[in-house]
């Protein structure tokens, strides 16, 4: 399933849009924590699925990294970047990708396209505008 079908899915079936809600409707655990540079990461323990959020963030930039890092945890719940990024030369770039466009998806509403530019909607949003360009929209 592609991303933009899975976030339509998700949105229609949780009623929102919102990345906290989902997360504890899907039972994974947001933990906020001093992350110093990091903006947060996703893993699992025990079978548990965690988002780690640096608690030093702002609300815009703690919606926008629960988005991205709930992407990881749908999309490559098995991977392990921090990992890959450190022991391996396998390139994360894919997957990094992907968990932007995924954030891009969920939180920029397709209906707010439809009179706005993808700037304006940014902004809307509260989305960094660098990561705005992964959102895919259709007419």
């Amino acid at each position: 399933m592609g991303i933009r079908r899975m976030v339509s899915q998700l949105t229609r079936n949780y009623g929102t849009n919102n990345p906290f809600t989902i997360a504890k409707q899907k039972n994974i655990l947001v933990v906020y924590e001093p992350l110093g540079g990091v903006m947060g990461y996703f893993n699992t323990y025990k079978r548990m699925k965690m988002i780690h959020l640096n608690n030093s963030l702002d609300e815009i930039e703690m919606r926008f990294t629960c988005s991205h890092e709930l992407g990881h945890a749908l999309l490559h719940p098995k991977v392990n970047t921090p990992f890959l990024k450190r022991h391996t030369l396998f390139s994360v770039d894919r997957i990094e990708r992907e968990a932007n466009q995924f954030a891009a998806e969920l939180l920029i509403p397709d209906e707010l396209l439809l009179e706005h530019t993808i700037s304006e909607a940014a902004a809307i949003c509260g989305i960094p505008e660098q990561m705005a360009r992964f959102k895919r929209f259709y007419k």
